[in-house]
């Protein structure tokens, strides 16, 4: 966890190595998920690598009653699975209506536990600055209301449901299309294919709706009196989306996606760790 967020922070603490492409040409790769999490050992001992677990697990286990309960007020046992048996029009009311459903909980669910996760993911980038500013649940709590109130809990919200509600809708709907009119009901191994296709469609569409996490989490740190959320990793962003421009402007909406080959940027970024 802690590894990944200090890569979307824009964290490199290592130089560069050459190494080669799939053509044999020098290229210049920034250290891999393994390099860091030893970095982070070296610096912070094995429980570095464990920062801001408790509110991340809190953020869970919050999210988890949050699902069971809007469960438990739209019973599933209402809702109308897709057979094979139903036709075009059929099949896809049903989709829609069971995608409907699973927005509601995760909406619901990222409301609940979001507030957690900012606490989480600010009490990681302390690493960067080695500050101390956000030590426990109960006081990052008081901290963050006292100096941002009640809107504090809840920066980058926007963007993780907005990558949420596209991840859900995208994924269901091409599993969908895929099963109805690419796979081929004479083909032997149709009923395997159909059910792969949508864990295979959500791989492919979260890689598209990653640079909404990466807002998110960028916007949770951002500007909070942290070193991680300020200039020269950033500067003070007035809104998700003048985060978003930034980053596309620099090329940047990927940024910590690949954990193992990093291509360096050309130049390569050295981003001052002193």
């Amino acid at each position: 966890l802690l590894t990944g967020l200090l890569l979307q922070v824009g964290h490199e603490p290592l130089p560069p190595t050459v190494g080669r492409n799939v053509l044999g040409r020098k290229v210049l790769y920034l250290p891999g998920f393994f390099t860091y999490a030893r970095h982070i050992v070296e610096v912070d001992g094995k429980r570095g690598l464990f920062r801001g677990l408790t509110p991340r697990l809190i953020s869970s286990t919050l999210s988890t009653i949050a699902r069971g309960s809007v469960k438990k007020a739209f019973p599933l046992e209402d809702m109308e699975h897709v057979s094979n048996k139903d036709d075009v029009k059929t099949s896809l009311r049903k989709v829609v209506k069971e995608t409907s459903h699973e927005m509601m909980m995760q909406c619901v669910s990222r409301v609940v536990s979001h507030p957690l996760h900012v606490i989480s993911m600010r009490c990681m980038v302390q690493f960067v600055g080695r500050e101390v500013k956000y030590s426990g649940v109960f006081s990052a709590i008081g901290r963050i209301f006292k100096e941002e109130g009640i809107l504090g809990f809840f920066v980058g919200l926007v963007p993780h449901i907005l990558g949420d509600v596209i991840f859900l809708w995208c994924c269901n709907l091409l599993a969908h299309f895929i099963n109805a009119y690419a796979v081929d009901d004479n083909f032997s191994q149709a009923s395997v294919i159909r059910s792969y296709t949508k864990f295979v469609m959500g791989i492919a569409v979260s890689m598209l709706t990653y640079p909404f996490l990466l807002v998110g989490d960028l916007m949770a740190v951002n500007n909070c009196g942290l070193r991680a959320g300020l200039p020269p990793y950033a500067p003070a962003f007035a809104s998700w989306i003048h985060c978003w421009r930034y980053l596309s402007a620099q090329g940047q909406l990927f940024r910590g996606s690949s954990l193992l080959f990093r291509r360096a940027p050309t130049p390569a970024a050295c981003f001052p760790i002193d």
